[in-house]
């Protein structure tokens, strides 16, 4: 059984999923939910996470194995793929259930973003709207976290946007590691469509974009450390393409751009607990 728990850990994305329920905590903090609150959000956003990250291990494990990823369990064939497939659907269901605890209007958008992920991972990830996907459902995350507040209020227009840019360029950057695997599977969405120097541009300029709306949405003057961290999104993702073709140079997988896109990410919401603009 721990060792089957331990091989689910694996399979679900672990990394970014981590990273995206740890924002989700953060800025439920920041914008003034209660410890129960910040519980129902966390394991919300968690349930999401694990449902597609199995559902995504799930579908993709013929062309996983095909291109030899040994990181894969379901690929490799250490977790069955109806294993992950019954996982994937066990934490779909938990995703609305948990959001409810919540209220009625956040659940709608919880639920909205873990459907949008899912059309991703079937059919749009091989179109030229793979990017869609990501947008609305990164820009429901913080939609959710704001409704799911006493009194359900409305969630600010420059937060979601800032939230679409950040999810979009996230896409950019997850797939740059995967070109040309995805290549060799017929996986054709947007970025593969672009190629990696535009992938790496698209993935720059939109986590600029979504820091620079973090930091001049808001009412008021930006502060010093807004500025910061809109520097901070310029160096951050140049450094992580370095380490990106640098991997590839060395054989290994370029990941450097995603892990670039989740610090960028912490960075903001840490901006948006710090500054406390955010309802």
């Amino acid at each position: 059984m721990s060792s089957t728990v331990l091989v689910l850990v694996r399979a679900s994305h672990p990394e970014p999923a981590a990273a995206v329920t740890t924002v989700a905590g953060l800025l439920a903090w920041g914008v003034g939910h209660r410890p129960a609150g910040i519980a129902a959000v966390v394991l919300t956003v968690l349930a999401s996470q694990l449902a597609v990250g199995w559902s995504n291990d799930a579908l993709d494990a013929d062309r996983d194995a095909t291109v030899g990823r040994t990181d894969k369990p379901v690929a490799t064939g250490a977790l069955r793929r109806r294993v992950a497939g019954l996982a994937a659907v066990l934490a779909a269901l938990a995703t609305p259930v948990l959001a409810l605890t919540t209220n009625p209007a956040a659940a709608v958008w919880a639920t909205a973003g873990l459907l949008s992920a899912l059309l991703y991972d079937w059919p749009l990830k091989s179109t030229p709207v793979s990017v869609l996907p990501y947008a609305v459902s990164f820009g429901s995350l913080p939609a959710f976290v704001v409704l799911a507040l006493p009194g359900a209020p409305a969630p600010p227009v420059w937060l979601v946007a800032a939230a679409a840019c950040l999810g979009a360029g996230a896409h950019f950057a997850n797939v740059l590691p995967d070109l040309a695997d995805d290549a060799r599977t017929g996986v054709r969405g947007l970025p593969h469509r672009l190629g990696p120097a535009g992938s790496r541009a698209a993935a720059a300029g939109l986590l600029l974009a979504a820091t620079v709306t973090l930091v001049f949405g808001p009412p008021g003057p930006p502060s010093w450390a807004g500025l910061s961290a809109v520097a901070a999104a310029v160096l951050v993702p140049a450094v992580g393409g370095y380490g990106g073709r640098a991997a590839t140079r060395a054989g290994g997988r370029p990941v450097a751009a995603f892990r670039a896109v989740m610090v960028v990410a912490l960075i903001d919401v840490v901006l948006l607990v710090a500054s406390g603009r955010v309802v």
